[in-house]
């Protein structure tokens, strides 16, 4: 079999777009152009790629296995091109990394910079996402480094531990709740607070009321807004408590009128792993911010 990479990247496209048009619109070829590869393909390989459907085109099992390995071998084609690209201007080195939004709010920045210290020619490509989105675009090939959090399936996954990051109650200094022995409290003892959390939508502002629901009460935020470092400035003024990570509350605690209560329930104890696909070689470097990664200590930083 001879596999051309034009080929292979428009067959991915119109896997994307379930739909022969668009993957086209996608590649810049025409539709008869595209619909005559794809047939080429398919002849190549001597198997049908696609079920047709009046509505589009839908992945069979063999295409399924086509789409699997097409995203490696382009990812790849892509590593080659961009290293070499960065080689000749200077920059030895890409690393892709999609991460949760607690490890980006939380100690990854901080771990990044350290490691962009040592390595000053090296760049990174980081996005955001949900972690089981990110599992299954390290799957697919689309980066090289994952960070997830929460009750999310890493089968199949190389899984490393990065920085834990349990979630915190953040109050107002000499607040009720900071006077506990031990400033742990639980769940139960904040929902008679006003509660100020992350807007509607983010995981954080979904995982807290169904706990309450679950305990026969109810958790109606005060205020919800963008960022942990506002709902850290609302607490400051006295508008309320937050449930937030520990990175964040130990970063802001530096320059807020803050306190920072343990939770003493079970579920706040939040690991965050690094994960990335099994068995398939990663660049150098990629290895090497694993191995950092994994090292990392953040609270030792904000000594």
């Amino acid at each position: 079999m001879h596999f051309d990479l034009t080929d292979l990247r428009l067959f991915v496209y119109v896997a994307e777009e379930s739909n022969l048009r668009k993957g086209a619109e996608r590649a810049c070829i025409s539709l008869a152009a595209a619909s005559t590869r794809i047939k080429q393909l398919e002849d190549n390989i001597g198997a049908k790629l696609f079920y047709r459907k009046p509505q589009g085109v839908e992945l069979n099992p063999a295409g399924e296995a086509m789409l699997h390995h097409a995203r490696l071998v382009l990812q790849q084609v892509e590593h080659l091109k961009v290293d070499l690209r960065e080689y000749a201007s200077g920059i030895k080195g890409h690393v892709r990394i999609l991460a949760n939004t607690t490890s980006i709010s939380g100690a990854l920045p901080a771990a990044l910079a350290s490691f962009l210290a040592r390595h000053p020619d090296v760049s990174i490509d980081l996005h955001e996402r949900l972690s089981h989105e990110i599992v299954i675009a390290i799957n697919e090939a689309h980066a090289d480094i994952g960070l997830v959090a929460g009750n999310v399936d890493t089968e199949g996954l190389e899984v490393h531990d990065f920085v834990g990051d349990d979630l915190v109650v953040v109050v107002p200094q000499g607040h009720r709740l900071a006077q506990a022995p031990g400033e742990r409290t639980s769940f139960v003892e904040t929902l008679d607070e006003h509660h100020i959390s992350l807007a509607e939508g983010s995981a954080l502002a979904s995982f807290l009321p169904p706990l309450a629901r679950a305990i026969g009460r109810n958790l109606e935020f005060r205020i919800q807004v963008s960022s942990f470092e506002s709902i850290c400035l609302l607490v400051e003024a006295g508008v309320g408590i937050g449930i937030i990570p520990r990175t964040s509350a130990l970063r802001h605690a530096h320059t807020m009128k803050l306190q920072i209560v343990s939770l003493s329930d079970e579920w706040a104890k939040r690991e965050i792993k690094i994960v990335n696909r099994s068995r398939v070689p990663l660049p150098k470097l990629a290895t090497e911010l694993i191995r950092h990664l994994a090292n990392f200590n953040f609270e030792e930083r904000l000594l």
